[in-house]
């Protein structure tokens, strides 16, 4: 029995018939995502929500733009892979917790443009980027107007997903509203409550951070 083989053996059929389908869809946005650069190296993770207990995520290491079903695999929501012989992304600690903190979530994208690694180190030591009067806030979820503030946390890399994690937490917990966060010299995390939105999100927040930086760029205000 070989390894895919194995890993299905311990997987009911229901949860099997999700992850293939959920594989897919991290298969595709990984292509679409690597072909604008926004997934250099083996950089970035993707994963989705196939229950109440489980997500697919990108096992580590693997190329985002050459993704195959066999790059995909299931975790529990604590976090623990169902085939010990595969090993997750590093910052699947990150994902689960987006899962667990916004139970509708279906989908989180981490990626490393250059347009989000710049401004996670520009903007590191105000803490977060506070986006205003940007038509294109509208496309993230629950913004209605150009006029609100979507803020943009950065938080500090310590390499330490504990550490991340506590520090997203700190964030929740003080009742701050959440749709992304950026990792100072690292990249960008938001979500959805499907892959489309997640990508949506993703999008309109490349394009924003890319207006920030111009602004910057050019000496003018946000």
């Amino acid at each position: 029995m070989n390894r895919r083989s194995f890993a299905r053996a311990h997987l009911s059929d229901a949860l099997t018939a999700r992850l293939d389908a959920a594989a897919a869809q991290i298969t595709q946005v990984g292509a679409e995502l690597a072909a604008r650069g926004w997934t250099p190296a083996t950089s970035s993770n993707f994963s989705m929500r196939l229950d109440a207990a489980h997500a697919a995520v990108t096992i580590s290491g693997r190329d985002k733009g050459a993704l195959t079903r066999n790059d995909v695999m299931v975790v529990d929501l604590e976090g623990n892979a169902l085939d010990a012989a595969l090993r997750p992304s590093a910052e699947t600690a990150l994902h689960i917790q987006i899962y667990r903190r916004f139970p509708e979530t279906g989908a989180v994208l981490h990626t490393h443009s250059h347009n989000q690694t710049v401004a996670s180190r520009l903007f590191a030591a105000e803490g977060a980027i506070a986006l205003r009067g940007w038509e294109l806030q509208k496309a993230i979820a629950g913004h209605t107007s150009h006029d609100s503030t979507l803020t943009v946390p950065v938080f500090a890399n310590s390499q330490d997903m504990a550490e991340l994690a506590a520090r997203v937490a700190g964030w929740l917990d003080a009742g701050k509203p959440l749709h992304a966060y950026l990792i100072e010299g690292h990249g960008l995390y938001t979500w959805g409550r499907d892959m489309a939105e997640a990508k949506r999100h993703l999008e309109a927040l490349e394009f924003l951070l890319a207006c920030e930086l111009d602004l910057r760029r050019l000496g003018g205000t946000a």
